[in-house]
């Protein structure tokens, strides 16, 4: 059942629920994923980032006359492996059209993209939220070229064209209108981000611009048709996605609550004001006038061209999650959460490999480990703590050399001087857990007697008499002690 939220979510924080103030939220999406050739999509310009404006375009990018587009085949090949990594259907014949409309940065007057046929049909992406598991239907991913740029802040009472992007190629991911929250945006759009990196298709630099989303969000009474949709153009960070989508749900909300039509427009979010504002009313496929491009023949894709592919594409996220958890018992959340990069996956296997230890592997990945990642806002790849060293440190704790408290005093230590040895740690911060059952013993004897009251209350059934004489022998044995061992001790004396 669906809970209603009478009260605004704190401020910055992503609204999770599909119902605000009674109505329901909508959003679909569209992502542009600029794809990693070298090379442009229909010419042999290069792609490179940063490259002083119009050196990197050349005459088919500037459409003189008698230029031709001739297809890359990378970028068709990248399109494949998407469609392959979220379950799509390749389309054996798509067809390229010109969608027109005019801007100053599109040279043509008209962008190259694809309408009827798109080369990846369908498909889901599937991700959790929190704990729940969720799925987003894809319609479609179609390929297109990218247009330029229009250049405003160094020009006074003028506009500059830089040119360098009209041609790099595109993949445009469409979903159905499934999300119902900021969150689940928010998550979808981290997942599809996680599927184009990993199998290198798209670098995702969102702030160069190789990962754009639009968000189209509309709101409604539940059961009613769905309402209008206001489009939210290039959310170029995760963060502003969820402030964008948030305002704009609110700002919806109040238009109708106070009367108003919503108007179907695309609008801009900023993230210096929090809000959104409307840019045009927004145009449908009609405006653009699509037809077929005559100077670009169908794409035809055979099943031999496709099975290549299929065979050369590296171990797919869900695949790699799949694995762990029939391979090292875990549960499909951990998998999952496990598998959020290449770089966290190898991280784990090495030291899960090195100790035997695959779930303790996994606790300690994702939290202490992840902890101090995120306290530093540092990825993974960036970690101090070797996946050998935790696999070391793991081990200690295995075998009872030292205790869970004692193993994040050693990984303080190796966080600020990863060179150092897990067993040299241990010993000079005189971390090692006492195994000497003589000794134990005569401090579980010694704490026994003298604290008669304790035992007689435990033996009454206060079982928190317990954990007060636990706490006396950990004091009594410098924290030394193995506290299963004391339990275990203590239960066997007091019977």
């Amino acid at each position: 059942m669906n809970t209603v939220v009478e009260k605004e979510s704190a401020p910055g924080a992503p609204v999770q629920s599909s119902l605000v103030r009674g109505y329901e939220v909508v959003i679909g999406f569209e992502t542009h994923a600029q794809l990693s050739t070298q090379s442009k999509i229909f010419s042999r310009a290069p792609t490179a980032f940063g490259a002083e404006p119009n050196t990197q375009a050349c005459a088919v990018d500037l459409a003189l006359p008698g230029t031709l587009p001739v297809m890359n085949i990378g970028a068709v090949e990248r399109a494949i492996e998407f469609g392959l990594a979220v379950g799509s259907h390749i389309a054996p014949r798509s067809i390229f059209a010109r969608k027109n409309y005019f801007y100053p940065d599109l040279p043509k007057g008209y962008q190259i993209s694809q309408f009827e046929i798109p080369v990846v049909q369908g498909g889901a992406v599937e991700f959790y939220l929190g704990q729940e598991k969720k799925a987003v239907r894809l319609v479609r991913a179609h390929l297109e070229e990218d247009a330029g740029k229009s250049l405003h802040e160094d020009f006074v009472g003028q506009t500059g064209i830089d040119l360098n992007r009209a041609g790099t190629p595109l993949l445009e991911i469409v979903t159905e209108p499934d999300m119902r929250s900021s969150a689940e945006a928010v998550a979808y759009a981290k997942e599809l981000h996680k599927i184009v990196t990993w199998i290198g298709i798209c670098d995702g630099n969102m702030q160069e611009g190789s990962f754009r989303c639009d968000a189209n969000v509309s709101v409604r009474k539940p059961g009613a048709p769905l309402g209008t949709r206001r489009e939210i153009k290039n959310l170029n960070s995760f963060k502003f996605m969820q402030q964008a989508i948030d305002y704009e749900v609110r700002w919806q909300i109040e238009q109708l609550e106070e009367g108003h039509a919503i108007e179907q427009a695309t609008v801009l979010f900023n993230p210096d004001s929090g809000e959104t504002r409307a840019m045009r009313s927004k145009e449908d496929a009609a405006d653009y006038r699509y037809f077929p491009d005559p100077d670009l023949p169908p794409l035809v894709i055979a099943q031999e061209w496709v099975q290549r592919v299929r065979s050369s594409m590296t171990e797919l996220p869900r695949v790699m999650a799949q694995r762990f958890v029939a391979g090292y018992g875990l549960s499909e959340y951990d998998a999952t959460v496990l598998t959020q990069s290449r770089a966290m996956a190898s991280y784990f296997e090495v030291a899960a490999q090195a100790c035997g230890q695959p779930k303790l592997v996994s606790n300690w990945i994702m939290g202490e480990v992840s902890r101090r990642l995120n306290a530093l806002e540092l990825e993974i790849a960036q970690t101090p703590v070797s996946a050998t060293q935790l696999a070391q440190l793991i081990g200690r704790i295995a075998d009872g050399t030292i205790s869970n408290n004692a193993a994040k005093q050693v990984l303080d230590a190796l966080w600020s001087e990863a060179h150092r040895d897990v067993d040299a740690v241990i010993e000079t911060k005189g971390l090692r857990q006492m195994n000497d059952a003589g000794e134990l013993e005569k401090i579980v004897d010694a704490v026994l007697a003298g604290n008669p009251k304790n035992v007689e209350q435990y033996r009454s059934g206060n079982s928190k008499a317990l954990n007060a004489l636990v706490g006396q022998i950990m004091k009594g044995s410098k924290g030394k002690a193995n506290p299963q061992q004391v339990n275990d001790l203590l239960r066997k004396k007091i019977g």
